[in-house]
């Protein structure tokens, strides 16, 4: 069954969640913490992760800008920062995330070999809207989906579910693609073509699915996905 949607996690795959932590620490006044900045957002990330599978097991959801806010205080504070005026910087920077160099190149290859595409992503509409238009490419997507319309994070099965009911598809003409390994073998498992974008380099999750491709980053897609 050929691929003819591609759908994309947001955070880490399309946009650089580093880059919030990376651009306030080489702006003017943040010399006293800013040697600390890759600590602090792998905390920032870590948090923002954990919590969402927490929430998710509790029945307790909150929307994914809430577990944002909560992750950065805990990652603050386990930094020994507690100034308010960075913490609203950061939390601004992170509706401008940038998307990773290769994101707009690899996107217009695809729509030019007529895939459609699309985001499915933990992040609430707002926030979705607002990186996608910060970094240019919200002209190439032909939709934005959050779970905030199932009320559950990823890996829930109803979060997947959203790409049939929103493009008519089935599972096996989709290509999902995320950097988080637990996210490409639960989209596996649920039978779309899985990919991981194995930025860090990490081990294999074991879990119920495996994807089908690896790669390191995004720029290999557009062939990949062409040749069937």
């Amino acid at each position: 069954m050929p691929v003819r949607l591609c759908v994309f996690d947001a955070y880490g795959t399309l946009f650089d969640v580093a880059a919030a932590a990376r651009a306030a620490a080489n702006e003017p006044g943040a010399e006293g913490w800013s040697a600390r900045w890759p600590a602090l957002s792998e905390h920032w990330r870590r948090k923002q992760l954990e919590y969402t599978w927490l929430r998710a097991v509790a029945g307790a959801h909150v929307d994914f800008w809430q577990v944002t806010q909560d992750a950065l205080d805990w990652a603050l504070e386990a930094e020994g920062l507690g100034d308010p005026l960075l913490r609203q910087r950061l939390l601004d920077l992170y509706h401008e995330l940038a998307a990773f160099p290769e994101v707009p190149e690899v996107l217009s290859a695809l729509k030019g070999q007529g895939m459609e595409l699309a985001i499915l992503s933990n992040g609430a509409p707002a926030m979705l809207k607002a990186a996608a238009a910060s970094a240019g490419i919200a002209p190439l997507l032909d939709a934005v989906l959050s779970v905030e319309d199932v009320g559950v994070f990823k890996p829930h099965r109803a979060v997947y579910d959203m790409v049939g009911a929103r493009f008519g598809t089935a599972p096996g003409e989709v290509a999902f693609i995320s950097s988080n390994g637990w996210d490409a073998c639960a989209a596996a498992a649920y039978g779309f073509r899985a990919i991981w974008v194995n930025r860090a380099g990490a081990p294999m999750d074991r879990l119920h699915g495996r994807p089908a491709h690896v790669l390191a980053d995004l720029g290999a897609l557009p062939g990949l996905l062409a040749g069937g």
